[in-house]
């Protein structure tokens, strides 16, 4: 007869369509009976797109059958609808989080392509146009807003117990760096990631904002997995350098997004080229052009090329973006450009 054992070892084969983790270790499988040589298996599977619940069905059983002592497997598949945005009216569209008007996600495929720092200045390009905004730092495992903006300041709950967000230049910010002493690591497994990336989404005070922006950790895992399925994402930018190695692990991340029904707003290239300071030489360190084959390759825009730049490391070393420290900088400018197009696409 078959063990539940061997049965789990076989679902662990099957992938989420899209993401690297397999549905035993995200927590799908609910239920295994087994009666003689016949195994049933019951999922729970959070999803808008039906062909990702039958794609996972047909992997999960065909991998059960697989074993030698098996003549039957049934997979059953409980299905959830995600929160969507709801458009009454011609109204202007409400996410899951509520005050937000728009949530966009920055994500890479791989790390140390300095996602974070354009996303933090990209949260200050949107602030400096007007709108009201707010930067959550998803990595739990490596948070890093708390050290671009200054602060280690620790939040405090309000009336309704809902965490106050640090203000830093007129952002609202969250990070699990705010919850930790320096040196002390975030020791996280899968429920635990759930549940801190459902509290900083839904039980901190994000009320009154134009958009609340994502620092994704790299790759795609539980965080990822969680955000996907439970928030109503107004789009996601995936940010890359120009070599191919980051280019490769760029394509996942855009797969990712694209499985769960999330539209890539554009690639930003990141680390684009390098201008010496001392005679205005330019050197493409990385290569060129691989953030604009990539986004023709997803028929989406190249929203901007940032170059490497000193200012900018030691702007965000020092505990405050390029975009507020240096606001007329040509640096400053190419992230005013890339706000402006991400208002285009999604008008606050």
């Amino acid at each position: 007869m078959p063990t539940t054992d061997a049965i789990r070892q076989q679902l662990a084969t099957v992938k989420y369509p899209g993401f690297s983790r397999d549905i035993i270790s995200f927590g799908l499988v609910k239920d295994i009976v087994i009666t003689g040589t016949e195994v049933s298996v019951q999922l729970a599977i959070t999803a808008a797109d039906a062909k990702i619940p039958a794609q996972i069905k047909a992997e999960a059983e065909a991998a059960i059958r697989t074993l030698a002592d098996v003549t039957k497997a049934t997979v059953r598949v409980d299905i959830h609808a995600p929160q969507q945005a709801a458009v009454a009216g011609g109204a202007m569209p409400q996410t899951s989080i509520p005050g937000v008007k728009h949530v966009i996600a920055v994500g890479s495929g791989k790390g140390g392509v300095g996602k974070s720092t354009v996303a933090a200045n990209l949260a200050c390009a949107l602030l400096a146009a007007g709108a009201r905004v707010g930067l959550c730092d998803c990595d739990l495992y490596g948070p890093s807003i708390g050290v671009m903006f200054g602060t280690s300041e620790r939040p405090m709950a309000d009336e309704e117990n809902r965490i106050i967000p640090i203000e830093r230049h007129g952002l609202k910010l969250m990070s699990m760096g705010f919850l930790l002493d320096d040196a002390a690591p975030a020791i996280l497994r899968g429920p635990m990631v759930t549940k801190y990336t459902q509290q900083f989404l839904r039980q901190v005070n994000w009320d009154g904002l134009d958009y609340l922006i994502l620092d994704l950790p790299p790759g795609t895992g539980d965080i990822q997995l969680t955000i996907v399925q439970t928030v109503a994402l107004a789009g996601a930018i995936i940010v890359t350098t120009p070599q191919e190695v980051a280019l490769i692990d760029a394509r996942k991340a855009a797969s990712m997004f694209e499985k769960v029904n999330v539209p890539v707003l554009g690639i930003i290239e990141n680390m684009s080229y390098f201008l010496c300071p001392s005679d205005g030489k330019r050197y493409d360190i990385f290569g060129s052009g691989g953030g604009q084959r990539e986004a023709d390759r997803l028929k989406v825009p190249l929203l901007g090329r940032v170059p490497i730049d000193i200012a900018t490391r030691e702007a965000g070393d020092k505990g405050a973006p390029i975009v507020i420290v240096e606001p007329t900088s040509s640096i400053a400018k190419t992230f005013g450009n890339i706000a402006a197009k991400l208002r285009e696409a999604v008008p606050a």
